[in-house]
């Protein structure tokens, strides 16, 4: 068999990435984190963004997303 064949099989986890530049460098972390542990990295879906204020200002910048990966045959 070939061994690039496509996928039909996706498995979908949940991960925050955090910042403390931006909600954008969060989401971008996250993947790139997760990029770490995880082949065939497909998509992600940011779901929702949320921070720690300080003295009126956000220190830390958290985007909780979902990311997809396609499962291979061992």
């Amino acid at each position: 068999m070939d061994e690039e064949r496509m996928t039909n099989l996706a498995k979908v986890i949940e991960v925050v990435g955090v910042s403390n530049e931006s909600w954008e460098d969060a989401a971008l972390n996250a993947v790139k984190e997760a990029s770490k542990t995880l082949d065939n990295i497909t998509g992600v879906e940011v779901i929702t963004y949320n921070g720690i204020v300080k003295d009126g200002k956000v220190t830390v910048f958290k985007a909780v997303v979902k990311i997809a990966f396609g499962l291979t045959d061992r």
